[in-house]
């Protein structure tokens, strides 16, 4: 019965990756609108192709050199055969999930803009739509690679006990994670270093320097920005969540063998992946809205896709524990549920904190009036003041799951709990993806309406979509940056659990007042910091560049002002990119070297110790970073709907500063430390073996 019902695993790929060809190929029936909108799109359609295969070009070097690594660590006996090519094939699918995101977002976004011409429910579904296609997208790479490899080694190991064949299975399937989370670092980091330095020199030298509007075609930095949008948070977050989802289900996989739940337990997580690909088509045919352009209308149309896909995966999962794990283990099931409900209410009061229906947004947009020093420091503190509520809900997830799953009796099953509240949160993954994948189509269609001269009606509709965008981007962060969180401590679980596999003599020794588990807490604590200060820099010395540039065309091309001459907008995307390949690297070293040092000097009681420090610290910076920049936008927006003064008055000008600073925040900063977290353990997963044997401290 386990077998039969794993098949559906593969056929779940199928079908996600076949409706995605659905919406794309309906989508693409709709026009992009005048020659002016197909010019625009075509553009930025051009600006990003360009960044990507730059970016891919760069990142296949760093991949071969890591599968020569890989090789001569398994030929040294350090790894299984399968390790370089699992690792291969981990980051090809999460570069793919990306590139293909990313090709549909750019698709899209005249489409968007155009079908706004006829009403605000056509322009959400357009928009809505491809992101979907983004959603599906993710899902299904992720399904079909696990898929593969789950066959492929459950063949190979085919003579072997069921014992010892799962745990063998499990365990060569961990490591293709480090793949995953490799491009999705790259994706982020470049994407979000090049989306951001845009941004910044757009505002800075349009909106407050010249007085010019957001999406003004005179701007050098407006191809630039709307490109960026794709490129970080599009391919980005694909990338970013395909590893998250593939992530907690091997680090279930291999708990279940710990459980001794066998391939019973495996099942599980594929099978709810499965589950939840019908359930987040399904959610999609209800994001449906009327005319009005509030925002609690949209944002409601928005929600009700989710909780239908919840309810459904609710439901249905309840069967699949019973069925597959029997009565004995329904705690099971409750631990999914834990994983459910933390992922709603995350994004609820993601949502709650960063919107500008509610009042913390509204009270920050207030803080305008008394200048840009008010607005900065009010948005840091709402940052701040925002993690504690995830933070209460991702402990109680995590001490529910762990003992509803029968932690008390066996430790064992306990972790999977934890590991089966991750898969839970992220079953709902193909829509919640979706609504994030939106924002970025909404937000180039606002501006293709603006660069092309729409009806004022038209505008208003975009302008609407735009606003929504930025509330379920900030939303999708709070979802990434929360199943990040049970994710890393269900890799750390399996790390543990690896080590006692590699050697099963080895005793752990993970009390606080071990010396290498403490400084090893330091080390994982201080590098969100390191990490964060160094993607921050990166995106002010881009932005420098790219104000220098806007000033310089500004000054010498007669005419540009006035709008009788063209701006040279290839300059300032090539700027991006040169700066984004080169900047990327600093971070993506320290991630991917830190585990190897800590582990080497401290050995594998260090390295657990630097991965506590890291998901704790982590998780509380990732947070406080995305919700004080999804603040600080969206006051800005508040502003700009006649609040306070409205557009051009200075309490406009002191929001725009604060939007400029919580940029690399919310799209830089903050949603790569979720990446951090994740690859940290995955390193440390796949370099045990060559730890164990290296390390100073045993």
């Amino acid at each position: 019965m386990d077998f039969n019902l794993i098949v559906l695993a593969p056929v779940g790929s199928i079908i996600a990756l076949g409706f995605a060809a659905y919406l794309a190929f309906s989508v693409m029936k709709h026009s992009e609108g005048t020659d002016e909108m197909k010019k625009i799109a075509a553009s930025v359609r051009q600006g990003a192709n360009a960044y990507l295969k730059r970016q891919y070009t760069g990142v296949a070097l760093f991949f071969v050199a890591m599968v020569i690594i890989l090789g001569i660590m398994a030929f040294l006996g350090y790894l299984t055969p399968f390790v370089p090519f699992a690792f291969l094939t981990g980051g090809f699918f999460s570069g793919l999930s990306g590139f293909l995101g990313m090709k549909m977002a750019t698709n899209s976004n005249a489409r968007t803009a155009n079908a706004a011409k006829d009403s605000l429910n056509k322009g959400l579904r357009v928009a809505f739509s491809s992101g979907a296609v983004m959603g599906l997208v993710v899902v299904g790479l992720g399904l079909l690679d696990l898929s593969i490899w789950y066959f492929f080694l459950d063949w190979f190991y085919t003579g072997l006990p069921d014992a010892e064949r799962i745990q063998k299975i499990t365990s060569a399937m961990l490591t293709f994670g480090m793949g995953a989370s490799s491009m999705a670092l790259f994706a982020r980091v470049g994407g979000g270093i090049f989306t951001k330095a845009a941004d910044v020199g757009a505002d800075l030298v349009g909106k407050v320097e010249a007085g010019i509007p957001e999406d003004d075609p005179r701007n050098p930095a407006v191809i630039a920005d709307n490109v960026g949008d794709n490129v970080g948070d599009v391919a980005g977050m694909g990338a970013d969540l395909y590893e998250s989802y593939v992530g907690s289900i091997v680090s279930t996989s291999a708990l279940a063998v710990a459980a001794g739940l066998g391939t019973r337990g495996v099942t599980i997580p594929l099978i709810m992946a499965a589950i939840g690909v019908l359930a987040s088509i399904i959610g999609t045919f209800f994001v449906r809205s009327g005319e009005k352009a509030e925002q609690k209308v949209l944002l409601a149309a928005l929600r009700r896709g989710v909780y239908i896909s919840s309810a459904i995966i609710a439901v249905v999962s309840f069967f699949l524990v019973r069925n597959v794990l029997g009565s004995e283990h329904m705690g099971v099931y409750w631990a999914v549920i834990s994983g459910l409900l933390a992922g709603i209410l995350i994004g609820f009061f993601t949502e709650y904190f960063t919107s500008d229906t509610y009042k913390p947004t509204q009270n920050l947009a207030g803080t305008s009036l008394t200048g840009p020093a008010t607005v900065i420091i009010g948005g840091i503190s709402l940052g701040m003041a925002s993690t504690a509520i995830p933070v209460i809900i991702i402990s109680v997830a995590v001490l529910a799951s762990y003992y509803l799953a029968g932690g008390a009796a066996d430790f064992g099953m306990g972790l999977y709990g934890i590991g089966i509240a991750a898969v839970g949160m992220l079953s709902t993954l193909g829509i919640t993806l979706a609504t994030d994948a939106y924002g970025p189509v909404a937000d180039n269609a606002g501006g293709i309406a603006e660069m092309s001269h729409q009806k004022p009606e038209v505008r208003k509709r975009t302008d609407a979509l735009d606003s929504l965008g930025n509330t379920t981007a900030a939303t999708g962060k709070g979802f990434a940056i929360g199943s990040a969180a049970l994710t890393a401590l269900a890799l750390i679980a399996a790390f543990v659990g690896e080590v006692e596999l590699i050697d099963p003599s080895f005793k752990f020794n993970l009390s606080i007042m071990n010396p290498s588990v403490l400084i090893g807490l330091f080390i994982g604590a201080m590098l969100p910091f390191l990490f964060a200060a160094l993607t921050m820099n990166a995106v002010g010395r881009a932005a420098q560049k790219i104000v220098v540039e806007v000033r310089r065309q500004f000054k010498e091309i007669k005419g540009l002002m006035e709008g009788t001459a063209q701006a040279d907008y290839a300059t300032c995307v090539d700027i991006c990119t040169r700066s984004a390949q080169k900047e990327m690297i600093a971070p993506a070293f320290v991630a991917i070297v830190a585990p190897i040092v800590v582990g080497l000097v401290l050995g594998v009681n260090g390295v657990a110790g630097m991965l506590a420090g890291a998901a704790v610290a982590g998780f509380v910076l990732a947070i406080m970073m995305a919700n004080s920049g999804g603040a600080w936008d969206n006051a800005k927006k508040y502003i700009e709907a006649g609040n306070h003064g409205g557009k051009g008055s200075d309490s406009h000008k002191a929001a725009v500063v604060g939007d400029t600073v919580g940029d690399p925040f919310k799209d830089t900063s903050g949603p790569s430390i979720n990446i951090l977290i994740k690859l940290l353990s995955m390193v440390s997963i796949v370099f045990a073996a060559f730890i164990l044997s290296n390390s100073i401290i045993k």
